[in-house]
């Protein structure tokens, strides 16, 4: 059994800051808010790596508005837009 303690809080990725790591959880694109659809969207970030159980590290941030980020995903490094990053849940 797990300890109150060992439960992560789960966050879109779209909200941390430049040397988060976690681990993604799960995608949720309806709340991304992109102009793409949300099959789409998840398609796209499924093509790119972003997938249930892989390691995410946020490496750099955009100058202006903090975006575009750049993230390492297991060991390929992508750069991806703030809204697109909201549909990625990690933890």
């Amino acid at each position: 059994m797990t300890e109150p303690s060992d439960i992560k809080p789960q966050l879109p990725l779209g909200l941390v800051r430049r040397g988060f790591t976690g681990v993604i959880q799960r995608l949720c694109a309806s709340k991304a808010g992109s102009t793409l659809s949300d099959t789409e969207l998840v398609s796209r970030l499924i093509e790119l790596g972003f997938v249930e159980g892989a390691k995410v590290e946020v490496l750099h941030e955009g100058i202006v508005g903090r975006d575009p980020i750049a993230v390492r995903v297991e060991n390929v490094t992508i750069a991806v837009r703030r809204r697109e990053a909201m549909a990625i849940i990690v933890a």
